[in-house]
């Protein structure tokens, strides 16, 4: 079993992610870095314009994904429940601003 879960759902433009079982944080950025060169090789993050990000994930967790997903996406927005939308976090284009919240 993995110690972090990454699946990209495709229609709706969200990567969701999750804890699997116990490990601590040096194992799970390890494996979310191959988890993600593995999707990238694949084609499964074909990369673009925006991509939703919604899940737990520790800060280390969260910094690996953000990195390696803005090499593949001009936007990255991350669920935030208190507000149920997205929030703009990273943008490297001009269709999203920084804060910007996306349904």
């Amino acid at each position: 079993m993995s110690s972090y879960n990454i699946e990209f759902l495709e229609e709706e433009g969200i990567l969701k992610v999750g804890f699997g079982s116990s490990a601590p944080n040096d194992q799970i950025v390890r494996e979310v870095t191959a988890r993600l060169k593995k999707m990238i090789v694949a084609g499964e993050l074909p990369g673009g314009e925006i991509i939703k990000v919604n899940g737990p994930a520790s800060l280390p967790v969260a910094m690996v994904l953000a990195h390696k997903l803005a090499h593949l996406y001009q936007a990255i927005a991350c669920f935030d429940p208190k507000l149920l939308k997205y929030v703009v976090v990273i943008t490297h284009g001009w269709d999203y601003i920084v804060g910007d919240l996306i349904d």
